[in-house]
């Protein structure tokens, strides 16, 4: 049995989005301008996003924090935007505790290099509803 990839058809959107915003520019320019080139690319693709939406963190169901991601996706996606040399493992440990921390279940790190175009599709859910266990 194959198992349908969560938000297939939205997440096929975001790497295309991605792409044509590589494709233009590469990694040449700073985070703020591929944000908003990104932006403009996805809502082109007929997405509903938010910018800069402040999502509330919790522990024990109390609220600790608050997480501002870069980039909402159809209110059920998180996108996270790098432009650096090289993804870290602090990088990727940090998205992952920022999805962990809301109620999302998809997020999308995605790193502009000034080599490659990187993105890292992360899925929470699973790990989520062992915890509540």
């Amino acid at each position: 049995m194959v198992n349908k990839l969560l938000y297939e058809k939205e997440s096929y959107l975001i790497r295309g989005a991605c792409f044509e915003v590589w494709n233009e520019f590469g990694g040449a320019f700073k985070e703020s301008v591929i944000d908003r080139s990104l932006q403009i690319a996805l809502k082109y693709k007929g997405l509903t996003i938010e910018s800069q939406k402040r999502i509330d963190i919790y522990f024990k169901g109390i609220k600790v924090g608050t997480y501002i991601p870069d980039v909402i996706v159809e209110n059920k996606i998180i996108i996270e935007l790098k432009c650096k040399a090289v993804l870290t493992k602090g990088d990727i440990d940090q998205f992952w505790k920022y999805l962990k921390g809301s109620s999302y279940k998809l997020g999308f790190l995605i790193n502009f290099s000034p080599t490659e175009l990187v993105i890292k599709r992360v899925i929470y859910e699973t790990a989520r509803n062992k915890a509540k266990h």
